[in-house]
């Protein structure tokens, strides 16, 4: 387990680092290739997979900015 202060509670979970998630297989619902475009992985499915018609759906939102930065 990561060293933790002495006050803080242990995590319930195990949080993986950044190089654990950059290694996980994602696959393609339709024909089980792994993918590797973010957009693909996001979706689930390769492009070969999606109707050539569909639009991909993106949910932009407007933020505003964090304090301090």
């Amino acid at each position: 387990m990561r060293d933790q202060a002495p006050d803080q509670p242990e995590a319930l979970l195990p949080v993986p680092t950044a190089e654990e998630r950059l290694t996980v297989r994602v696959t393609c619902r339709g024909c089980g290739r792994v993918l590797h475009d973010p957009e693909s992985r996001m979706l689930r499915l390769g492009p070969g997979c999606r109707h050539p018609g569909e639009p991909v759906r993106r949910h932009e939102v407007d933020q505003d900015a964090l304090p301090g930065l």
